[in-house]
C-alpha cells in the first residue's frame, strides 16, 4: 500500500432508515476510489434495514454487525478502533456520496498533512430522493480553511457533515468522539481544530443530503442543548460568552414563531447587555405570530 493510496475505512451506522439505506451503501462500493473498507453497523433499527443490509452484503462482502442500540458517537468510536483505514469517513445511512468523493479527497489529504479533516460541499434531496430548487441549494461555496478560532466564532461557513473525512491520527490525539454528546461533527470538527489542525473546505460537491421528518437538525430543542454543551467545553475561549449569546440570540430568532416558549426560555439566558438586532427582530416575529394566533391563523409548531 504505497502513502498515496491510503486505506479508507467508511463507517455507516444504520437506524431505521430502511427507505434509504441500500442507496447509501451502493454510493460507497460506486466510489472510483478503490481502497476503501466499508463498516456497516445496525444500531438496533426496528424496521426492514437488517434485512436490506444483509441482502447487499451477501453480493459484496462488505463488514456487517448487528447489535442493540448505542447510539452513533458510542458506534462510531467502536468502529474506529477496529477500522483499517488511516483516513476515517462517518457517512449518513440516508445520505449519497457522489462517485469521486473518496478519491479527490484522499488526494488532497496526502498533500496536506496538516490537514485533521477533508470536507467538501453538498447538494440537497427531499426524502424521496428528488432535489431541492436550485435558489435553496448551497452547491457553490468557495474553498475555505479553517482553524479553532474559526470555526468557534463562525467565521467561515462550516464543513458539512456529510462530507467529513477525519485523519485518523488526529482522531486519535483528542480521543474520538465522546458518547454523551449526540452531536458528533461538531464536537470532532472543534476537538480537532484545538489540537492544531485545520479543516479544509473543498469547493466541490461530494455528497447528496436528504432531509426528511427525522432529521436532528429538526428537533431545535436537542440541537440548542447540544450545541450549547459543545460550547462549554471551551469556555476557556475569551469569546466563549460572545459566542453563545450569538447562538441563543440566533436560536431566539429561529423559534419566536415556532415555539414562543422555547424562545423565551432561550432568552432567559442572554444577559440584557448581549441582545441584539436579532433580539429585537425576534421579538416583532413572536408579536405578529401572536396575533396571528389570536386570529386563529398561527399554529406552534
Amino acid at each position: 500500500m504505497s502513502a498515496e493510496q491510503p486505506r479508507v475505512t467508511v463507517i455507516i451506522a444504520s437506524y431505521n432508515h430502511g427507505p434509504y439505506i441500500e442507496q447509501s451503501i451502493l454510493s460507497v462500493l460506486a466510489q472510483t476510489y478503490t481502497n476503501i473498507e466499508l463498516l456497516v453497523v445496525d444500531d438496533g433499527s426496528t424496521d426492514d434495514s437488517v434485512e436490506r443490509i444483509r441482502r447487499l452484503q451477501a453480493l459484496h462482502g462488505f463488514d456487517f454487525r448487528v447489535q442493540q442500540n448505542q447510539g452513533l458517537t458510542r458506534t462510531l468510536n467502536d468502529c474506529s478502533a477496529r477500522a483499517q483505514g488511516v483516513l476515517i469517513v462517518p457517512f449518513g445511512s440516508d445520505d449519497i456520496m457522489l462517485p469521486d468523493r473518496i478519491a479527490i479527497q484522499v488526494a488532497h489529504m496526502v498533500a496536506h498533512p496538516e490537514v485533521g479533516i477533508c470536507a467538501g460541499n453538498i447538494e440537497l434531496m427531499h426524502a424521496d430522493g428528488t432535489p431541492y430548487p436550485e435558489k435553496r441549494q448551497n452547491r457553490d461555496v468557495p474553498f475555505r480553511r479553517l482553524d479553532f478560532d474559526d470555526m468557534f466564532m463562525e467565521r467561515k461557513p462550516y464543513p458539512p457533515a456529510p462530507t467529513l473525512m477525519i485523519r485518523r491520527d488526529a482522531l486519535e490525539q483528542v480521543g474520538g468522539f465522546d458518547p454523551s454528546i449526540r452531536l458528533e461533527d461538531l464536537y470532532i470538527e472543534l476537538k480537532v481544530t484545538r489540537a492544531g489542525y485545520y479543516i479544509d473546505g473543498l469547493p466541490v460537491v461530494m455528497a447528496r443530503y436528504r432531509k426528511h421528518a427525522t432529521n436532528s437538525y429538526k428537533n431545535h430543542r436537542f440541537m440548542t442543548d447540544s450545541i450549547l454543551r459543545i460550547y462549554a467545553l471551551f469556555s476557556d475561549h475569551p469569546q466563549y460568552e460572545a459566542v453563545r449569546c450569538k447562538f441563543l440570540n440566533s436560536m431566539f430568532l429561529k423559534m419566536a414563531n415556532r415555539d414562543p416558549k422555547m424562545a423565551m426560555e432561550l432568552l432567559a439566558q442572554v444577559p440584557l447587555r448581549s441582545w441584539s438586532k436579532k433580539t429585537v427582530r425576534g421579538f416583532f416575529r413572536m408579536a405578529g405570530f401572536k396575533c396571528r394566533q389570536w386570529l386563529g391563523l398561527a399554529k406552534v409548531r
